[in-house]
């Protein structure tokens, strides 16, 4: 009798192997990752993406330990020398200007007065406060603009212009009596210009108060807002400015005084 190729192989064959059927809960699990985006390599772009790429490969600090602090960095950061030198300059373009533009209207009225008499009384309103005003915006623009060595070079220069002028005007705020007293019938000259200095430094105290009012009171999410901003108060800064400037002009200031 001829045995078959299965009788023979009888103890010996391999039991079929059983394919386990995956629960509910892994298929959901693998259906929810082949849906999940795979991850998409990033190639930087600029030289600032490639450095922050590359410091994030690095766990360990790049930068080296060091004893300096804070309070040392911002020591040889600050300059007292150099401080106190503006201070000398802004303290000398205050007194010296004003003296020698004293000096000049007192003694030496008639000739303050054939020079400047032809001149008329809103031209040189116009003109004071055109120098107080931009004198104003060159010191703000100090303190908030990168080049403060040129800004504080205007606002000198400016400043002893508008102490000159105020020098010769013999600028305080009740001048009427002492422009008579010193240039009579055409004391118009001094007190123009004190109207034009006045109307200026008037104008730079009600935006303080609007811009301070703006910022304690306008919350952070208001569009009004916006009037905080460095060039929106520039900007609105020019427009009290303006305006004083026109009260001045029209509102029949030159007349009275």
């Amino acid at each position: 009798m001829t045995r078959t190729h299965d009788d023979t192989m009888g103890p010996h064959r391999a039991a079929p192997t059983a394919i386990r059927t995956p629960s509910f809960q892994e298929a959901a699990m693998l259906r929810a990752l082949d849906e999940e985006p795979a991850p998409v390599p990033m190639t930087p772009h600029s030289a600032q993406e490639m450095e922050e790429n590359l410091v994030s490969k690095h766990p360990e600090p790049t930068i080296p330990e060091s004893d300096i602090s804070l309070a040392d960095i911002e020591r040889q950061r600050a300059r007292p020398a150099m401080w106190a030198i503006g201070v000398l300059l802004v303290l000398a373009a205050l007194v010296v200007p004003f003296w020698a533009g004293r000096n000049i209207a007192v003694h030496h009225t008639d000739w303050v007065i054939a020079h400047c008499s032809m001149v008329d009384s809103r031209g040189i309103v116009l003109v004071a406060w055109a120098v107080t005003a931009f004198m104003l915006v060159s010191l703000t623009m100090m303190l908030v603009d990168r080049y403060r060595k040129t800004w504080f070079s205007i606002f000198l220069v400016l400043l002893c212009g508008e102490q000159f002028i105020g020098g010769v005007s013999l600028l305080k705020f009740n001048f009427w009596y002492s422009t008579y007293v010193i240039y009579g019938e055409h004391a118009r000259i001094a007190n123009a210009a004190n109207l034009g200095i006045i109307a200026a430094a008037l104008a730079l105290a009600a935006f303080a108060v609007v811009w301070v009012g703006i910022l304690v009171v306008v919350p952070k999410d208001s569009p009004f807002n916006v009037l905080t901003h460095v060039w929106t108060s520039l900007i609105l800064l020019f427009v009290f400015e303006v305006a004083a400037l026109l009260i001045v002009l029209f509102g029949g200031f030159i007349t009275v005084v």
